[in-house]
């Protein structure tokens, strides 16, 4: 592996898109041209980014540009949680087993449920009253 590699994968949760390059290096974390704690602000959401590095005992052998767009800041983690890991995954395949039990390198789907004409909400009914 050379020094000039650099390995790209896209991460999505909700409405949040990362788009992750990953290469050799110290182990910095930008995103969107920000330090990753300045970015995120609460320590749960840098752990949350730093979680497919631990799992796999990489933290600081690789340096992490990150553009996240859409979405809050829960959902862009998660989303460049998903494509660190995918990045990982095409580095080493060795890896792939255990950020697969960890269920990293499933897209978590949900998202909001759209609002549906005559209710208050996607589900939720106006009251109802009787007389």
């Amino acid at each position: 592996m050379s020094s000039k590699t650099i390995y790209y994968a896209t991460g999505k949760r909700k409405t949040a898109i990362a788009r992750v390059y990953v290469q050799p290096g110290k182990g910095e974390i930008l995103i969107n041209r920000r330090d990753m704690e300045t970015y995120f602000g609460r320590k749960s959401l840098a752990q949350i980014v730093r979680q497919a590095f631990d799992l796999t005992g990489t933290l600081g052998q690789y340096d992490v540009t990150v553009n996240v767009q859409g979405g809050g800041l829960a959902g862009q983690a998660e989303a460049v949680r998903h494509g660190i890991s995918k990045v990982l995954e095409g580095v080493n395949e060795e890896f792939r087993p255990t950020l697969k039990k960890a269920g990293l390198l499933t897209r978590d789907a949900r998202k909001k449920e759209r609002k549906k004409y005559g209710l208050a909400g996607a589900r939720r009914a106006y009251q109802f009253s009787k007389r």
